[in-house]
């Protein structure tokens, strides 16, 4: 039968920057996104969908930003009600004025925000009764930082998604952008792994302070000496290492083949 496949990514096909920037993809035939997909792309070429019902993409200008709000919001009802409320987010920016005072509202009632924010950074961590349960740090390394994650522990049932949406206004009104859940288990394990290995970055990591400026982490005794893009470097050339090594092996079952004289 026909299988829809798609690809969504965190940045462009562009040849130019794919040396220096650090992104993030995902293939999918997930029926749901595959439909999605197809109605977004119909209503962008014909503009003959106006009532769109999406069953897992997160897009804007329509759907994304309410979808976050609602989101934070259920983040601080968890807390409230049993605590733990995390949410974590990865990007370029954060300059929405409605996120920022979304996630204002999370760190006032007890929920841990954890911001990865390369560039320009609205919210200020740190400030007594308005954001003492949030850090923001920005990653400067070899490779220039360009995926976007969101993350939500909600109650145990944890939510990530990737897009290729900042938290700007432009982003989130103005622009058609994409984001998408991450469902997989060993995917969703990946986007751990990359959100602890950088939030616990001590190397290449800069931290805001509540005044808006930048302090340098420095590593302390017992702590990882490497930055998070060494450490990534390191584990993608350990991958490529055992992917050529199993290629090299013979499939079990299946005879070489015997030269005819």
């Amino acid at each position: 039968g026909l299988k829809c496949y798609a690809h969504i990514g965190t940045g462009n096909y562009n040849a130019s920057t794919a040396r220096i920037y650090t992104d993030l993809g995902i293939l999918t035939c997930d029926p749901a996104i595959g439909q999605d997909l197809t109605e977004l792309f119909n209503f962008l070429t014909t503009g003959q969908v106006p009532d769109r019902k999406y069953r897992k993409l997160l897009p804007s200008p329509t759907v994304l930003k309410k979808a976050l709000l609602k989101k934070i919001q259920r983040e601080v009802a968890h807390q409230r009600e049993h605590g733990k409320g995390l949410i974590q987010f990865k990007m370029n920016a954060l300059e929405d004025a409605d996120i920022t005072e979304a996630l204002y509202r999370a760190s006032q009632a007890g929920v841990t925000v954890d911001l990865i924010v390369r560039d320009t950074c609205r919210l200020r961590p740190g400030i007594p009764g308005l954001s003492e349960s949030v850090r923001v740090i920005s990653i400067v390394g070899r490779f220039l930082e360009h995926p976007r994650v969101f993350h939500f522990r909600n109650n145990g049932d944890e939510e990530y998604f990737i897009g290729s949406a900042d938290c700007m206004k432009r982003n989130l009104e103005s622009r058609v952008e994409v984001v998408t859940p991450v469902e997989a288990p060993e995917l969703r394990a990946q986007l751990r792994q990359l959100l602890d290995v950088q939030l616990k970055d001590r190397r290449s990591a800069w931290e805001m302070q509540s005044d808006g400026g930048y302090t340098q982490r420095q590593p302390r005794k017992n702590d990882e000496p490497r930055g998070c893009q060494e450490i990534f470097t390191t584990l993608a050339q350990e991958r490529l290492k055992r992917g050529l090594h199993s290629s090299k092996r013979k499939p079990r079952g299946i005879a070489s083949p015997r030269r005819r004289v």
